[in-house]
């Protein structure tokens, strides 16, 4: 059974699809969503106090998520949500499933298309240290990747960077060098699999600092098209201000400015049940 509603402020926004990151980085699957479902009402949440995910315990992040969802969907009336966090994903999909009265889509790294789409049968996965080294992670490339070689990088640092450029900041390129530079080690890699949801929001800086022309894939239009699936039929276009969303921690101008950026208004302060928090 859901949670009980918190003491949030409620939305306005009828039955959003609600997206749910631990930062901005799902700011780049809304993009999809809006490109393919313009006019459906999206709401949002951050739990940016508890960023970054990939230094907590696997069970402590259960209880997390479960807790930060359940109390964003009781907040914005969501008739679905997307996880788009591949670490929340491999982790939590079944608790939230268990949990949630409402279709719950995840966030799979894209090794399948990547690996249609290489030619030379070289890719690379770009993702958080949480993401790289997990079962999960294994059978997606023993299922969709067999004979292809994976250059598998932890490129963390580059959550901070994207993090920094949705505020306005300065993205370091030294820092963008140093989280590449394992994938140009084999000649051959042709492909990169954008596997974490902060990256797609780097991915022009990224191509500008590689040294030579790869294709970048992230799983951005296969959610869209999920989603999709999950909502037909669609509901019809809904003129209106901008879309909600909440964040567990300090809100800054930055952030504030980067919401704006992809139409959602000012982040309200998620309340989550003291037990949880």
């Amino acid at each position: 059974m859901p949670l009980p509603t918190p003491a949030s402020e409620p939305s306005t926004t009828p039955d959003p699809v609600l997206i749910f990151d631990s930062g901005v980085g799902g700011l780049s699957v809304v993009r999809a969503l809006r490109a393919r479902l313009p006019g459906v009402p999206l709401a949002y949440v951050c739990d940016n106090a508890a960023l970054p995910y990939g230094t907590k315990a696997d069970d402590w992040l259960v209880a997390r998520i479960v807790a930060v969802c359940a109390a964003a969907v009781a907040a914005s009336g969501a008739r679905a949500l997307v996880v788009a966090c591949n670490t929340a994903s491999t982790l939590a999909l079944e608790a939230l499933r268990d949990r949630l009265a409402i279709p719950v889509v995840g966030t799979v790294p894209a090794i399948k298309p990547a690996a249609a789409l290489s030619h030379s049968g070289v890719i690379g996965l770009l993702a958080t240290s949480a993401t790289v080294c997990r079962p999960y992670t294994d059978r997606l490339i023993a299922d969709f990747a067999a004979g292809r070689t994976v250059v598998r990088v932890a490129a963390d640092t580059l959550v901070a960077q994207a993090e920094r450029l949705i505020a306005g900041e300065p993205v370091d390129p030294a820092a963008l060098d140093r989280g590449l530079a394992p994938l140009w080690a084999n000649p051959a890699l042709d492909t990169v699999v954008l596997g974490c949801t902060h990256f797609p929001l780097l991915e022009d800086v990224l191509a500008e600092r590689a040294p030579r022309p790869v294709q970048w894939v992230d799983s951005g239009a296969a959610i869209a098209r999920r989603v999709a699936q999950v909502l037909d039929p669609l509901p019809p276009a809904d003129a209106r201000a901008d879309d909600p969303a909440w964040a567990t921690g300090p809100v800054s101008p930055g952030l504030t400015r980067g919401f704006a950026g992809f139409g959602f208004g000012e982040p309200r302060s998620l309340l989550l049940p003291a037990s949880r928090d």
